[in-house]
């Protein structure tokens, strides 16, 4: 099972935590929890997802060159209403998420908004992790609080 806790809110951002197998993998940095979605700035609402390799959205061209050896396409997180091109992917603050779930190795609070650090190692850990998870079936996550 794949999981994603939400456990602390920023000024602008929410920290989660990923588990694969119920094991902790990585925290995350999203956007805002909101009831009415502000398009680049909400993080996907809770619930039950499906997971997917996207080989071809924008995004994906970068990632193949930054990791030529490992890189099978973007995982997306995709049936989430109102939201698409869904993807967790490296970055450290809520301005780089626009809805994205970004990956971290630790975090830190500055000024009220969280921020998670060593985001392409963290990256580089959990991607094989999620690319066999989905080619296993395992492609459902699970997005929720506490």
């Amino acid at each position: 099972m794949i999981s994603i806790i939400r456990v602390a809110q920023g000024k602008n951002s929410t920290l989660s935590h990923l588990y694969i197998g119920g094991l902790f993998a990585c925290y995350l940095l999203e956007d805002s929890i909101r009831e009415e979605k502000i398009p680049g700035a909400t993080c996907i609402p809770e619930g039950e997802y499906r997971l997917r390799l996207n080989p071809w959205a924008g995004m994906n061209a970068r990632y193949s060159v930054r990791y030529p050896k490992v890189h099978r396409g973007m995982v997306e997180i995709t049936g989430i209403p109102d939201f698409s091109l869904v993807f967790i992917h490296i970055g450290n603050y809520h301005t780089d998420t626009r809805g994205c779930p970004l990956t971290g190795a630790y975090w830190r609070l500055v000024d009220g908004d969280y921020q998670v650090l060593h985001s392409a190692a963290a990256y580089k850990f959990v991607y094989p992790q999620l690319v066999e998870a989905i080619e296993r079936g395992n492609d459902r996550v699970v997005v929720g609080g506490r």
